[in-house]
């Protein structure tokens, strides 16, 4: 597996949306650029917040659980906890909704606007244990950038 470069992929990203203001087209572009440029990945894309749970956005990959209640799985975890979720093995996760029973690891990151999570970055692979903590980091500040071009 080749090393992400976290501030190219940030720097692209921050290129694709600045000054555009459609945020499906945002979001789905990002989603396209994460899954083309990490290795390993089965799934990347977003749920956005509506009301208790979490709606599917744009994203890459097979087809999807299109809600999730607040609080329950990977993603509703992160949300609720309104912390990012690094996950080895999901099967190991309580309350884990197998949308790809390929999936094996996850990372999950909240996203806020108005200081609030209004959704999250979603990105699953089929290896166990493939997202490091270096991975939280450079997400984490790619969902930053998000926050700050969408959803000031």
């Amino acid at each position: 597996m080749k090393k992400t470069d976290y501030p190219a992929l940030i720097a692209q990203a921050e290129g694709l949306i600045d000054g555009v203001p459609h945020l499906v087209a945002n979001l789905a572009n990002v989603s396209a650029l994460i899954y083309t440029t990490l290795d390993e990945l089965n799934w990347a894309g977003f749920y956005l917040a509506e009301g208790e749970k979490l709606v599917l956005g744009p994203f890459q990959g097979r087809p999807a659980c299109i809600e999730i209640p607040w609080g329950r799985g990977v993603c509703g975890t992160a949300a609720k906890e309104n912390r990012t979720q690094l996950v080895p093995d999901v099967h190991l996760f309580p309350g884990h909704i197998a949308c790809d029973c390929a999936s094996r690891s996850e990372i999950v990151v909240p996203l806020h606007g108005g200081g609030e999570v209004i959704g999250v970055l979603d990105i699953d692979s089929p290896v166990e244990a493939r997202f490091s903590e270096e991975d939280r980091e450079g997400l984490e500040k790619l969902c930053a950038v998000l926050e700050k071009h969408l959803f000031r």
